[in-house]
């Protein structure tokens, strides 16, 4: 059997103020063309399908728009679940009707974890396809007398669905969650507060291939022989995920439930890049590998005050999104945040100001000089 996994599409998701729709579609242009090039027997795509729980029109039409070309001109099936950014009820709607065509949509959780049934040439392979849900909700889905936690909860459901499979059949988990060990980006939403939303890879052993979504750098998961691999975001969401290299995985599974595994990347339409640069070489466009239309995070090496700085830099790069100067800890953002000064002197907003636009403090000569500076100008108004 092959299958493409893949997981947080995050349609209609904005990144610092730009709607990402075209850059989205650019993506999952290149998703249906892999499954016309490579025909796999089933898409998995899972969760977070949508960014918030009430989509833009925008982000509906363009799901409408893939998931038509996949199943009716490509012909292959779909497994969707929810993600913690979906809302469960709104994706779920249709899904009895939809999977006569060939889309398994599963928005909101079955208490009886009923698998979606696929063929090969070596016989059915049993897909579980798990929403993610909140622990009270799978609480009352298994009406379970015990109070669970996201790993209790996640323990509960793979439990169950380990119970009703069939003895030598193969599998596929399809999951949405947040695994100890796995390596986070900024972009990602806490599932809880604090570590309460974790679980232990130990609840997918058994399976023969775990597809993931939540966290956005693809990566596999320890799990005592047991394939578990998140295949990351459609794209970068956040500058921290700049050397993320965004993919499809491409899984071949043997009659035994072997699986190997081929990461396909995506090309973005307009990538996500930290640069450390000179402010000529920026507006020189010396800079190699940077595209005019790349979204930007740039740390400056200049030491002294630049006028316009930010107007000047988005007549090259007009998706700059952030700044900052090389030693400062926190960035610029590109709606140009103002320095606190409520109750402050003169001398210590200066001296702010100084910091905030050189990365350096003022010496104790420059300081000086200043305080002189000040208690000058001070005695002429006094005199005025």
């Amino acid at each position: 059997m092959r299958f493409i996994h893949t997981a947080d599409w995050h349609l209609g998701r904005l990144f610092y103020g730009n709607h990402l729709t075209e850059d989205q579609a650019h993506a999952l242009n290149q998703v249906v063309d892999l499954c016309r090039e490579h025909r796999p027997d089933v898409l998995i795509v899972a969760g977070d399908i949508y960014d918030r729980a009430v989509p833009p029109p925008e982000a509906v039409e363009l799901l409408d728009d893939v998931l038509c070309r996949l199943v009716l001109d490509v012909k292959v099936p779909v497994v969707l679940i929810a993600g913690n950014h979906d809302s469960p009820g709104r994706l779920h709607f249709a899904a009895r009707l939809l999977s006569g065509q060939g889309l398994h949509v599963r928005g909101t959780l079955s208490a009886d974890l009923s698998p979606i049934v696929l063929h090969d040439a070596h016989g059915p392979i049993h897909v579980y396809a798990l929403p993610y849900s909140e622990p009270s909700v799978v609480q009352q889905a298994l009406n379970s007398a015990e109070d669970l936690d996201h790993h209790g909860a996640m323990a509960a459901l793979t439990g169950k669905c380990r119970e009703k499979h069939p003895s030598g059949c193969r599998s596929i988990l399809v999951a949405h969650a947040f695994v100890t060990g796995g390596q986070i980006s900024e972009s990602e939403r806490p599932l809880s507060i604090g570590g309460a939303g974790t679980v232990d890879a130990s609840c997918f052993e058994g399976f023969h291939y775990v597809a993931l979504g939540h966290l956005h750098r693809p990566q596999q998961i320890k799990c005592n022989g047991t394939p578990v691999h998140y295949s990351g975001s459609l794209l970068k969401y956040s500058f921290d995920e700049a050397d993320h290299v965004k993919s499809v995985a491409l899984v071949e599974m043997d009659g035994d439930g072997k699986c190997q595994m081929q990461a396909i990347p995506i090309r973005p339409r307009r990538d996500v890049r930290r640069v450390t640069a000179k402010f000529a070489d920026l507006l020189a466009s010396r800079i190699d590998g940077v595209g005019e239309d790349d979204y930007l995070e740039v740390t400056l090496l200049d030491e002294g005050p630049i006028v316009n700085l930010m107007t000047r830099l988005r007549e090259v790069f007009p998706n700059s999104a952030q700044l900052r100067r090389a030693g400062q800890s926190d960035s610029v953002k590109a709606d140009g945040a103002r320095l606190p000064h409520e109750g402050r002197s003169d001398l210590q907003l200066f001296r702010d100001f100084y910091a905030h636009v050189t990365a350096k403090p003022l010496s104790d000569a420059q300081e000086r000089t200043l305080a002189n500076v000040l208690d000058s100008l001070s005695r002429s108004q006094r005199h005025a």
